[in-house]
């Protein structure tokens, strides 16, 4: 019976240390392995049969694994705890522990293996992010330095620097230049860089957008009008908008708003450089670079007879189209740091977007394009009490489109915080499963005592400890 018993016994023996999640040894009391988990392939490269009967001495001699937890119980006889490594440069956090007989003499050794080479690396990597991040953080200044112009003119993304190689090209010449692109995308910000860097940067910029002034005052405003031409006018005359950009440049945005009536009149204008006021017989001689933008499609409006086909092709010269915000992801980033910068030194704060709000930002549409963006940062600028704006402030259209990205999680860049209390939980648990008081835990760790009774508080965890009485075999 008693043959039968110790047979059971030595099979839920062997079950027990084949089935547990940490690597399992034992010894006798002189360090010989007499049990060994299969895991051991897995954590040392050999098997067991290579293990089992071999003192523990001699395989931290041949670095199986150094150095032996089992020889520190023996030489102590007490417990321990310490990092292992292994011939194959794994890192283990190993405890030992020692079994005593009824006699009180020291009978086994029994030690617990758990791999940390994963935990370790994880650490790395993140540390390795946080440098990167750094880095990139210069190379965006970097980016913003030489490729943002004083007046906000952002060239981070291919599309953009091909834009500004074509801007840097008209701003020498006077030929009139056609901006093409959605409401919103810049394209008075590429107007006024034209104008910075040419020959005519000395001379006025003046714009008008011929959507936002009624059609009935829209001639008046343009070319001007003599005292008493009309009833209302002012009685010495008015200088209109085109005399206003003598030896500058004219910027017409929302050309397209334009009425038939008036394009005749301006393409004049355009071609002979001169112009006569509402009530005047006389001309005006007007010199002018000519900058015009529409987010209409204008040859569709030519078809429909809406736009004068000649104005058109006068117009037309060097076209310069500007890709919606939603094409060119790099311009979004560079944008938010350049627009929360001048937000903050406005206003003199010291806000910023986390990386989980950025990443949110980068997956939205923009129908309003850069005018959006700038709208909703400074929007967020002022109205957060907290310094770091997250997804939680973000308007619940932009957190939407954001969580229902497929594979966000995959993507969508995790903080180092958040990493190393994930580490830190993981570590507390693992050493509350292993040590008998917190004075242990503390000492594993490399913490305090009232530390790691806090910590442990924090993440909801009661340690189970065992008896402080010796082990009995």
């Amino acid at each position: 019976m008693k043959s039968a018993e110790a047979q059971w016994m030595q099979q839920v023996l062997q079950g027990i240390i084949h089935t547990s999640r940490d690597h399992l040894m034992v010894t006798d009391k002189q360090g010989y392995v007499r049990l060994v988990g299969e895991s051991c392939k897995e954590i040392y490269g050999i098997d067991r049969s290579e293990l089992l009967g071999k003192n523990v001495i001699q395989l931290e001699e041949e670095r199986i694994f150094s150095p032996s937890v089992t020889r520190k119980v023996i030489d102590q006889l007490a417990p321990q705890t310490m990092m292992q490594e292994t011939h194959r440069g794994q890192k283990l956090m190993v405890s030992a522990f020692p079994i005593w007989s009824d006699s009180g003499e020291l009978s086994a050794i029994i030690s617990y293996s758990h791999d940390l080479t994963e935990i370790l690396d994880l650490k790395r990597r993140y540390e390795t992010l946080t440098q990167q991040l750094k880095q990139f953080e210069n190379e965006i200044e970097e980016l913003r330095e030489k490729n943002i112009s004083a007046e906000g003119f952002v060239a981070v993304s291919e599309e953009m620097k091909a834009v500004q190689r074509l801007v840097k090209k008209v701003s020498v010449v006077d030929s009139t230049v056609l901006v093409l692109g959605e409401s919103g995308v810049g394209k008075n910000v590429i107007a006024k860089e034209i104008h910075r860097n040419s020959r005519r940067a000395s001379g006025q910029f003046v714009e008008v957008n011929c959507g936002s002034i009624p059609e009935g005052l829209l001639e008046s405003e343009l070319f001007g009008y003599e005292a008493g031409a009309f009833t209302g006018a002012s009685k010495a005359g008015k200088q209109g908008i085109i005399e206003l950009a003598d030896q500058g440049t004219l910027f017409l945005d929302e050309l397209g708003e334009l009425p038939l009536t008036l394009q005749a009149k301006l393409l004049k204008v355009i071609q002979e450089k001169r112009l006569q006021r509402i009530g005047s017989t006389t001309y005006r001689d007007v010199d002018f670079r000519l900058i015009a933008a529409t987010n209409r499609n204008l040859e569709q409006m030519v078809k429909d007879g809406t736009f004068r086909q000649d104005l058109y092709f006068r117009l037309n010269v060097v076209p310069i189209y500007i890709p919606p915000l939603r094409e060119r992801l790099d311009d979004i980033a560079a944008l938010i740091k350049v627009v929360i910068r001048s937000l903050n030194e406005r206003y003199g704060l010291s806000k910023r977007l986390d990386s989980e709000a950025t990443s949110a930002l980068l997956h939205y549409a923009w129908p309003g394009n850069v005018r959006e963006l700038e709208n909703l940062l400074e929007r967020l600028v002022v109205t957060v009490d907290e310094d770091v704006i997250t997804t939680n402030h973000l308007p619940g259209e932009i957190r939407e489109t954001y969580e229902q990205q497929p594979g966000v999680e995959q993507i969508q860049p995790i903080s180092l915080k958040k990493v190393l209390d994930q580490v830190e939980e993981k570590w507390l648990r693992y050493a509350a499963e292993r040590c008998r008081t917190t004075a242990e835990i503390a000492e594993m760790l490399g913490i305090s005592q009232p530390t790691a009774v806090r910590k442990l508080q924090k993440i909801g965890v009661k340690p189970q400890f065992k008896s402080e009485s010796k082990f009995q075999l």
